[in-house]
């Protein structure tokens, strides 16, 4: 009779084939890749209910198949467990506590992995070989422009006094790697660079040496790490400004304003900026010749945003007895109110820069001063003058109204280049305006 029935059923194709009971095979798991039992078909399994047996599928989400499911999972509550077994695990259905450990381990290693590979990097820069040190350098320069949390990590290994020394390097692709390193860490660990010994005597070497051994990356990289160290710091602009090497080497640069790249001589009057918002480092900036090198800058280079940026330099200097010397050498009275006028069609922002350092030029040289800079703003900038007071700044509108006060008299609020609705702001600080900030280096 058996016989009967197999010989039927190979006969007629359409009878269905005889169901085979369920087999768990042992397999390969494409997630975890372990050997892990499960069903190989979906034969109906039996449960008993209600005092008599019924059919129950073994199909997912249904009690039987979750139960075996689970039967078959090896639970731990271990965080490594979770790491290991993330795919059976998912993280938001795990206790808030070890969702809080996982992260905190997670970190740490992360962090432990950073540390470990400055580590490596900075014992290669001690290295006779040539290639073996540049491509350190070039590693730690991605990661601390890239990578913010790697900073502290990096001037805690003790690079600084190793890129300090590679700025006295001869080979350009080491000096270039090394200030641009400096000026990344300067963002954030402006402290440990001006604590250590020798960084500012190296960075000096570099800028000294401009358009000799030095390589031009080196050298504005090394500008604006002067700049990003006096940018918020106001105890690092007397220590800077006493290094007369540095101020004399970013005043040369100036100088010779016809071979320099565009960014360096941004950067150059950037640190020079930041050098004379100390009031006992202008003296020695016009002792070096600055101001014949900001008005060369001002007449003869066009690009832009060097007139803007040379003429807030002029603005802190004329803030000095000093300076009224130096500005009647170039008729550097003259050259302001030339800005001032209309006609020359200068942006606002140098505008206000020239009513700054005119006033700034008043206030310093006395009444001699105040009449010679009377002649030279009575030919149309006294126009100027009264636009910037309308349509500047808040600190532009104050300075303006000071200077149409002190040029035209106490009765120059009837004036018609006055506004009686301005108020005069008298203030210590003789703040001229910048355009936007470089914080980093740029491939």
């Amino acid at each position: 009779m058996k016989n009967k029935k197999v010989y039927e059923r190979n006969k007629n194709p359409n009878l269905s084939p005889r169901k085979k009971t369920s087999k768990l095979s042992t397999s390969n798991c494409p997630s975890c890749k372990q050997s892990t039992p499960y069903e190989t078909s979906t034969t109906p399994s039996l449960r008993r209910t209600s005092s008599r047996l019924q059919l129950q599928p073994n199909l997912p989400n249904t009690p039987s198949y979750n139960l075996r499911k689970s039967r078959r999972r090896a639970f731990s509550p271990s965080p490594s467990n979770y790491l290991t077994q993330s795919h059976l695990f998912p993280l938001q259905r795990t206790p808030p506590k070890i969702q809080t450990r996982l992260y905190r381990t997670l970190l740490l290693t992360k962090m432990e992995a950073k540390r470990r590979t400055v580590r490596t990097l900075v014992s290669k820069l001690s290295s006779v070989s040539e290639p073996t040190r540049i491509d350190a350098l070039c590693q730690l320069r991605q990661m601390s422009k890239l990578d913010p949390e790697t900073r502290p990590v990096i001037a805690e290994s003790g690079a600084i006094p190793y890129l300090a020394e590679t700025l006295y390097s001869s080979s350009h692709p080491s000096q270039e790697n090394a200030a641009a390193t400096l000026l990344n860490l300067s963002i954030t660990e402006k402290e440990p660079l001006m604590s250590t010994r020798g960084v500012l005597d190296a960075i000096a070497h570099v800028i000294s040496h401009n358009g000799s051994t030095s390589s031009a990356a080196a050298v504005q990289s090394s500008a604006a790490v002067i700049h990003s160290l006096l940018s918020s710091v106001d105890e690092y602009r007397p220590v800077v400004g006493a290094k007369r090497e540095i101020v004399y080497a970013l005043i040369d640069i100036l100088r010779c304003h016809v071979s320099s790249p565009p960014r360096t001589i941004k950067d150059a009057l950037k640190a020079l900026f930041g050098i004379a918002l100390h009031p006992l480092n202008r003296a020695t900036m016009v002792q070096f010749g600055v101001v014949p090198a900001l008005f060369s800058l001002v007449l003869k280079d066009g690009r832009v945003g060097i007139v803007e940026d040379a003429t807030a330099v002029i603005a802190q200097v004329a803030g000095c007895e000093d300076s009224a010397e130096a500005f009647w050498k170039v008729s550097g009275a003259g050259v302001l109110a030339d800005l001032l006028d209309l006609a020359t069609g200068a942006s606002m922002r140098t505008k206000e820069n020239a009513v700054s350092a005119l006033l700034n030029l008043v206030r310093c040289g006395g009444e001699k001063v105040a009449d010679d800079v009377r002649d030279v703003v009575a030919f149309g900038a006294l126009d100027g003058i009264a636009d910037v007071r309308n349509c500047g700044s808040g600190k532009g509108k104050s300075k303006a109204t000071e200077l149409l006060k002190l040029m035209l008299g106490s009765d120059s609020n009837s004036n018609s280049h006055s506004n009686g609705n301005d108020s005069v702001v008298l203030s210590s600080d003789n703040g001229s305006s910048f355009g936007s900030l470089r914080n980093h280096d740029s491939d």
